[in-house]
């Protein structure tokens, strides 16, 4: 089977935006949408953790697919974010799912439970078993408390309808390991904004980014440049957005993402609780950074 190349280059981790009464904001989304598709990224998630998918109903979750699909004016691929602690629901949720228009599922690490190595094993085969599209791993042990080990990751290669990873782990040697070992028709897809060009360079393939929410062209630039051999370019873009990242997740994620699109006009910066928005010293640090990296 050979790599799926759709997938390769830049995808964005949609955020949902909200109005002021915390509705969706569904003239917000269509703009954001339009405006990371003009931006060059190479395909869209829906609902992945950064769309806040804790604090989304099965029914916004339904709208929000639909309301992407029918907006999708550029025909991206989409990937939909489905994935959970308890497998039997993400089971029924793949049973009822329209899976029209839907190209593959990200699904996360499962969180809280703390399952063995084993269990995460179990747990993602029964996924895929289910699923009538490819399934993307999730590996986010910052948010899930367990890490999806090398070993791991590697037995679920070997499923046929596993196709990928997105990890977030934040170990060079973990992936390191995982480049030199998985099939080479396995996707491996950064989850850490700021290590997109060293792990391209070891073979990874591409990244699925908080950021290119708001700036898809200069991350998308960043990526490909690094795909393409291009490493010195790449380094470049990547040296601009170390400061810049780590302030996104000062105050949690998507809490800094969404200020910045507020600051560039496209939806407001509100989250739903427990998240609160952007706090003045954090918005003020955001915008100064934005100017300062060329960024406004």
């Amino acid at each position: 089977m050979a790599l799926d190349e759709r997938f390769k280059g830049v995808g964005v981790a949609l955020v949902t935006p909200l109005d002021s009464s915390f509705n969706i904001d569904f003239d917000g989304l269509k703009k954001l949408i339009d405006f990371v598709s003009e931006g060059g990224v190479d395909y869209l998630v829906v609902q992945g953790t950064t769309g806040e998918t804790a604090t989304t109903t099965t029914d916004e979750k339904k709208a929000l697919l639909d309301f992407v699909k029918k907006n999708n004016l550029k025909g991206l691929p989409i990937i939909y974010g489905c994935g959970g602690n308890n497998t039997q629901t993400v089971l029924d949720t793949i049973k009822n799912l329209d899976f029209e228009g839907i190209d593959a599922i990200l699904s996360v690490c499962p969180y809280y439970n703390k399952p063995s190595q084993a269990g995460i094993i179990a747990h993602f085969k029964a996924i895929a078993d289910a699923s009538p599209v490819p399934v993307i791993l999730y590996n986010v042990p910052g948010r899930t408390v367990v890490n999806m080990k090398a070993e791991t990751v590697l037995e679920l290669a070997g499923h046929p309808n596993i196709i990928g990873l997105k990890d977030a782990c934040s170990s060079m040697e973990q992936y390191m390991e995982i480049a030199w070992k998985a099939p080479k028709d396995f996707l491996l897809l950064s989850g850490d904004d700021n290590l997109v060009t060293p792990m391209i360079s070891i073979g990874w393939h591409g990244v699925i980014s908080v950021v290119a929410n708001a700036f898809p062209r200069e991350f998308g630039a960043m990526t490909w440049h690094a795909l393409e051999g291009r490493f010195a370019e790449a380094a470049a873009l990547q040296f601009s957005f170390l400061d810049f990242d780590h302030l996104l997740y000062v105050e949690a994620n998507p809490v800094g993402i969404k200020k910045c699109l507020e600051i560039k006009e496209i939806c407001s910066s509100e989250v739903r609780l427990p998240l609160v928005k952007a706090s003045d010293e954090l918005g003020n640090a955001l915008e100064s950074a934005m100017k300062r990296e060329g960024f406004l």
